[in-house]
């Protein structure tokens, strides 16, 4: 059986489904709890999103928007305060647009979602300085 690449999963099927690696976006996705749903983006991302990108290095990950720039995002996980600067849309795969957790569907749009995200947003913006 052969193995495809997340962009190859998300350029035939246009989105991808996985279970995610890694602490880097609690509370929120918990690894070995919650499947993912990473879609083809259409344009540029907005402050909050969480795109699936690749790094120059080869290792895939999926951080928040922090700060959208003229040609660069900056980003960060949930459970980081290392914020990654010059994230480009070369570089992005796809972006969060769902997670499935106990077998229902959580949409980036759901409404307790979105509070989560402001709130966590405006948080750690208040924090730091970008």
């Amino acid at each position: 059986m052969s193995r495809s690449t997340f962009e190859e999963e998300i350029r035939k099927r246009g989105q991808l489904i996985y279970t995610n690696v890694g602490d880097s976006m609690l509370p929120f996705i918990k690894q070995g709890r919650d499947v993912l749903v990473v879609s083809k983006v259409n344009g540029r991302l907005k402050r909050c999103d969480v795109p699936l990108y690749k790094r120059d290095s080869g290792h895939y990950v999926l951080h928040r928007i922090l700060k959208v720039r003229d040609k660069t995002y900056v980003t960060c996980g949930d459970n980081r305060w290392q914020r990654e600067f010059g994230i480009t849309d070369r570089q992005i795969i796809g972006v969060l647009t769902a997670v499935i957790r106990d077998g229902k569907e959580i949409p980036m749009t759901d409404r307790k979602y979105r509070i989560y995200v402001h709130l966590w947003c405006d948080f750690f913006l208040s924090l730091i300085h970008i």
